[in-house]
């Protein structure tokens, strides 16, 4: 349950940092919402020591719908944030963009731009060529998924094979076999049977809608996660799913992808594939991207806090 309502005392939680500095918008913990998240402490603590104000945000209260008493907290017209925290829906992304604006505040990144980063499709066609060939369709939390005939009508561009399944922003890889993986998606009932599955697991959670991905196989722990700001690589680091494990990609022919998407805080989560060429296996935002266990993000957030405006 939220422990925030519009009701609730405003009062930013800390106003220090660096004059000219950027903020950083941190969810609160839901238990005692007058304190970061613990599980965001090692950030908060790297964005204070680079000089970057700290304010905080009840997630509960923006999920239920309630934008104004989630920044309740927010001192007015205390400058530019990112954000910095759990995932949020794209809709309610752009009801917090607009909760801070009627308090005089802004997101660094706005709505269409978190968007564009955190769905598939909208990142897609910069990076067509490093990353598997995909389609995908609109699907509403609770709709029928589509029939096997409209499946196999999707899936005809991206030709016999191996296939994924997965909607706008994530894929159940722990059910692998059940509603992610498709053996063969010019099996009409194959593919639609997995699908079948992915969208009842999925449920209310559904994001944006259903995507086809052709399946590439990777090489066992050779993953990697990219932190972009303003185009430039300021971090490498092992995926979350293997915090042990980090790689060194090549990155010219992602710099130049990166600088076509044009946002500004960005990841792009990399495998190797089995002949040796690193691919682009997703983008997303950088303000809800996590960050893996032991990661030394300093420079990270250095760079965000000195970051110009756009």
């Amino acid at each position: 349950m939220s422990g925030t309502t519009s009701g609730t005392s405003e009062r930013n939680d800390d106003t220090s940092g660096a004059s000219g500095r950027n903020g950083f918008l941190f969810c609160a913990d839901p238990l005692r919402i007058s304190r970061p998240d613990p599980q965001f402490s090692d950030e908060v603590a790297a964005a204070r020591a680079a000089g970057g104000r700290i304010a905080l945000l009840d997630h509960d209260a923006l999920l239920a719908g309630d934008a104004a008493g989630a920044v309740a907290r927010v001192a007015r017209d205390s400058g530019p944030y990112w954000y910095r925290g759990w995932m949020i829906p794209s809709g309610r992304y752009a009801e917090l963009e607009a909760a801070l604006g009627a308090r005089g505040c802004a997101l660094l990144t706005g709505a269409a731009g978190y968007r564009r980063a955190h769905e598939l499709p909208g990142w897609y066609d910069e990076f067509d060529g490093l990353t598997p060939r995909s389609v995908w369709c609109a699907t509403a939390p609770g709709a029928s998924p589509p029939t096997a005939g409209e499946l196999a009508g999707l899936a005809a561009p991206l030709g016999p094979g191996p296939g994924i399944v997965k909607d706008f922003v994530k894929s159940r890889k722990h059910e692998w076999h059940e509603a992610c993986y498709v053996p063969e998606l010019a099996a009409r009932e194959q593919l639609a049977a997995v699908v079948s599955r992915f969208v009842e697991l999925q449920g209310s959670f559904l994001s944006g809608g259903l995507v086809l991905r052709v399946f590439e196989p990777f090489v066992a722990g050779g993953e990697a996660r990219v932190w972009w700001v303003d185009g430039d690589a300021v971090l490498v680091t092992a995926h979350p799913d293997t915090p042990g494990q980090v790689s060194a990609p090549e990155l010219l022919s992602l710099r130049a992808a990166v600088g076509r998407l044009g946002l500004r805080w960005v990841t792009t989560d990399l495998a190797l594939r089995q002949d040796g060429v690193w691919r682009v296996v997703e983008v997303g935002d950088g303000q809800v991207s996590g960050l893996p266990a032991g990661a030394e993000a300093g420079g990270l957030f250095a760079a965000l806090a000195a970051a110009g405006a756009r």
